[in-house]
């Protein structure tokens, strides 16, 4: 793929990244006050909660957003290629 091609893909690539985080950290709200019974999940820096429920927090958090981001960066890779014939990541 030529520099020139990567370079378009950029905005694209930067666009998708901020989708995918709005958009995980809706999906993570939704799981998280179906599961815990509560609006919002625990910081790190909150002690009224026990570590355990942090740290899973923070793991389920964070699975979302790699499989949101995953999906949304593929899709995006899929329409690029559409369009200008080249796949962005090789």
């Amino acid at each position: 793929m030529s520099k020139g091609a990567k370079f378009a893909y950029r905005p694209i690539g930067l666009l998708a990244g901020i989708v995918a985080g709005s958009l995980s950290g809706i999906v993570f709200k939704q799981i998280w006050k179906a599961v815990a019974n509560e609006d919002d999940a625990p910081s790190a820096l909150q002690s009224e909660y026990p570590m355990r429920e942090v740290v899973l927090a923070a793991a389920i958090q964070g699975a979302i957003f790699a499989a949101t981001k995953a999906a949304i960066d593929r899709a995006g890779a899929r329409g690029f290629t559409k369009l200008t014939g080249s796949w962005p990541g090789d």
